[in-house]
């Protein structure tokens, strides 16, 4: 099947695809990205949007990589076929092969008819999957005799079909560390390294803050059907300063967020709604999934830092004293043993905090 091949790298979204796949986003225009790394980022792009390699996208959550996947896709000669979006956090490990992979009517109970799965709708054209970390391994097997044998097997079939697709995957784990924790393969992570990029965090990329800011704002007022705005120079200034914890995702939802409390032609620095949260720091959900409890409680505990409640030791004791009572079943002994706590302390400080009755 021959493409036709595109004659420049075009930074353009493709259109959505009908279907299973996931509706372009109408953020189209990469070409505000005018920091120099983000410049040399998309010279790498470039090279590689002839190819079919398989392409890893690496970078904290919220930092564009399924807007650099889709102008991927959109450069290549693979532009016309399908793009497909699939984010493995979205659903459970049992269901992931059902949407992945497809099924046969009958190879599960309520499998009613035979179902394409996502890499299936993608043939012809590129298949994006995010959060690449989260395929069980017995999936991610699946997926490098896919990339190898370019053949695809439903749930429940007997032969095999052929699989055209390219891959693109994205990932803000640490993928060497999940394969000496045996949580991802090494023989699918080296084939996802042979074109792997780093996407910088937008704290790295301060050329991009306010083209991006005046992007954003522009594109709400005119789906919102707003007046005319602009930051001021004060406002400006602070989203310079600022850390973006949550790379472009948080950008967008402070420049939102301003553009509804503002009034008049000018959103002042007052309007801004900006996170106390460090940068680089993952979620809690995120850091406890992954065993990083200790990052996650770092982050919390900068937050507070930040908030500077009254008797801020106190608070915490406090709480590390009840969430431990509670985990251990209201079992004093226990819980003292966990904590390294004599039973007497840890009895004083249950009294202190009404947990238990001085009188028991």
């Amino acid at each position: 099947m021959t493409r036709p091949t595109p004659d420049a790298f075009d930074l353009r979204v493709p259109p959505a695809q009908p279907g299973r796949a996931r509706p372009a986003t109408d953020r189209t225009h990469l070409d505000v990205f005018e920091d120099p790394r983000s410049q040399a980022l998309l010279a790498q792009l470039e090279r590689l949007a002839g190819t079919d390699v398989c392409t890893l996208l690496l970078g904290e959550g919220g930092t564009g990589k399924d807007l650099l996947a889709q102008a991927l896709h959109g450069a290549s000669p693979r532009r016309e076929g399908p793009f497909v979006t699939v984010n493995c956090g979205a659903f459970p490990p049992s269901q992931l092969e059902a949407e992945l992979f497809g099924y046969e009517k009958g190879a599960f109970a309520g499998a009613f008819a035979a179902t394409a799965g996502w890499l299936e709708a993608a043939h012809g054209g590129t298949v994006f999957v995010d959060e690449v970390e989260r395929l069980p391994l017995h999936l991610q097997a699946r997926l490098l005799r896919l990339l190898q044998e370019r053949q695809l097997l439903r749930m429940g079939a007997r032969r095999p079909q052929p699989a055209d697709v390219r891959l693109i995957a994205a990932t803000a784990d640490d993928l060497e560390r999940a394969v000496r924790d045996g949580r991802f393969r090494d023989d699918l992570y080296h084939a996802l390294q042979t074109a792997a990029l780093r996407v910088p965090p937008l704290r790295e990329r301060p050329g991009d803050i306010l083209p991006l800011a005046r992007h954003f704002l522009a594109e709400l007022r005119r789906r919102l059907h707003y007046p005319p705005t602009c930051f001021s120079a004060e406002a400006e200034q602070r989203l310079l300063q600022h850390a973006w914890p949550g790379n472009l995702r948080e950008l967008e939802n402070v420049v939102h967020h301003a553009l509804l409390m503002g009034q008049g032609e000018e959103i002042g620095a007052e309007l801004l709604s900006l996170s106390a949260l460090p940068a680089g720091v993952r979620s809690a959900a995120g850091a406890g999934e992954d065993g990083d409890a200790l990052q996650a409680l770092q982050a919390a505990l900068q937050r507070l830092c930040s908030e500077a409640p009254p008797d801020l030791f106190g608070l915490i004791e406090r709480t590390a004293v009840q969430v431990a009572y509670r985990h251990c079943h209201l079992n004093q002994l226990r819980t003292a043993q966990l904590l390294g706590l004599s039973r007497n302390v840890l009895r004083a400080r249950l009294i202190e905090y009404g947990e238990i009755d001085a009188r028991r």
